[in-house]
């Protein structure tokens, strides 16, 4: 596929999108009522996966572009740039509409960890510039399509295990598990089926003190988002319902999808019409209305930079609040 079809705003351009909705005044805490929405980017076939990385240049952000099998970096002075092709997938006969790589995440020593579609893997970028399969199967049978990963502050990464990356999702033939999971694997190499309660889980996250695991499900007879409690040991209690956006499947475009925590707690989280945002309590405080289908969003820059990968665009908005892998200073 052509990577250069893309266009980027000129910086300080000024082009924005969307609008800021309040539903409760605590939303004033987190964002200022008159943020917007700046497009960097757009043009791409479906972005997903936003990813800051630190560096002497003042850092870069990640993004996935699935269908092109990409990954691409975009940088304050230098724009966008090809990071990664082929990303997730790297056979040699086709592989449906979604093959390449989608959540992306930094292992506990700084490498690139990728949830890879065509190659149903988890993989990692070694320091040397190639790939090594962190793992691909469960108890002997392939995984799905790897969606989205969080880590742990012990290494341990969190994933979920959709359809989405199959050709034909749940009823393709090359489907070898009968769940759709959300797993741990271990950093000593273990993998732990966590729950199989939801059909279509997707975006992933944990609350600061990582007591709560949150899940959304991209099913849109049943878009939720979960909230799991974490035991001792690392598994999961039974999940419960933070927020149901069924109904509003029915009138905004997009699914619960890709999500980031702050360091209050707040979940910010991909959905019908945008981005939602909720308290640590899970109530809905507001919503970035990117009027898209919007797939992620990740914090980065100084962590009060908001990026939103929104189908075919990269946007950011600043924020109030960091990240919750961001230092308070």
């Amino acid at each position: 596929m052509n990577n250069d079809v893309f266009s980027q705003a000129p910086p300080g351009s000024g082009k924005t999108v969307g609008t800021l909705e309040r539903f409760d005044p605590g939303l004033d805490a987190l964002i200022a009522p008159d943020a917007k929405m700046e497009v960097l980017a757009n043009g791409f076939t479906w972005t997903e996966g936003p990813l800051w990385r630190g560096d002497d240049e003042g850092g870069h952000l990640l993004f996935t572009d699935i269908p092109r099998n990409s990954i691409f970096k975009w940088h304050a002075k230098n724009g966008i740039s090809l990071f990664m092709s082929p990303s997730g997938y790297t056979g040699v006969a086709y592989y449906g509409l979604e093959p390449g790589a989608n959540g992306l995440l930094l292992d506990g020593e700084g490498n690139l960890v990728m949830c890879e579609h065509g190659d149903r893997r988890l993989s990692v970028l070694t320091k040397g510039g190639g790939k090594r399969t962190l793992v691909d199967n469960y108890q002997g049978k392939r995984l799905n399509s790897p969606n989205d990963g969080v880590l742990k502050s012990n290494g341990d990464i969190y994933f979920t295990d959709p359809p989405y990356g199959l050709p034909n999702r749940e009823t393709d033939t090359r489907r070898e598990l009968d769940h759709f999971g959300v797993y741990r694997y271990a950093r000593d190499g273990k993998l732990t089926l966590l729950t199989t309660e939801l059909q279509r889980p997707n975006g992933i996250g944990f609350s600061p003190d990582e007591k709560t695991l949150y899940v959304a499900q991209s099913d849109p007879e049943r878009a939720i988002w979960m909230a799991f409690p974490v035991k001792a040991d690392g598994t999961l209690e039974a999940g419960k319902v933070m927020h149901d956006a069924t109904e509003s499947v029915k009138k905004m475009p997009g699914l619960p999808d890709g999500l980031s925590v702050d360091q209050l707690g707040n979940i910010w989280a991909t959905g019908p019409g945008g981005v939602w945002i909720f308290s640590a309590t899970g109530k809905l405080l507001g919503r970035l209305n990117t009027n898209d289908r919007t797939s992620n969003c990740g914090f980065g820059e100084d962590g009060s930079t908001l990026f939103i990968t929104a189908n075919a665009n990269l946007l950011r908005v600043k924020t109030k609040v960091k990240g919750l892998d961001f230092k308070s200073k």
